[in-house]
């Protein structure tokens, strides 16, 4: 058995795997946004709206937990903001799976600064992710 067959997956499987998920990611989050938009058009076309005083409380929708029950109720505004929400994760998950496969790998460096940049994210997302 060869040295290149000890890994699970070569360095292109993961390429490809990554590669993938991001794009995925990004079509999921442009569809759910655009669906969301569409009934956003087709439910909420006739309400004026005051775009000389920002207040972004005033959605509703600024933390997860919202989001979630806005969805339950297919509210077309939480529609839009789950999508916006898929956008921004699918790079998380793109670290999370790069960790995974450092640690397949066994390249425990990489690892430490992959779980050091989830931290820092997942950090900087938990007033979000609590509400």
């Amino acid at each position: 058995m060869s040295s290149d067959k000890r890994n699970f997956f070569a360095d292109r499987d993961i390429q490809v795997i990554l590669g993938t998920l991001l794009r995925v990611g990004v079509i999921a989050s442009m569809s759910v946004v655009m669906i969301g938009g569409l009934l956003y058009l087709f439910s909420d076309h006739a309400v004026l709206i005051d775009y000389r005083n920002f207040n972004p409380d005033k959605s509703g929708f600024s933390s997860i937990p919202a989001i979630l029950i806005g969805l339950k109720d297919l509210d077309s505004k939480a529609i839009i903001q789950f999508g916006t929400l898929l956008l921004i994760f699918t790079p998380v998950a793109r670290v999370v799976f790069s960790i995974f496969s450092f640690l397949i790998e066994r390249d425990y460096l990489y690892v430490l600064i992959g779980l050091f940049v989830l931290s820092i994210i997942l950090y900087s997302l938990s007033d979000k992710l609590v509400g």
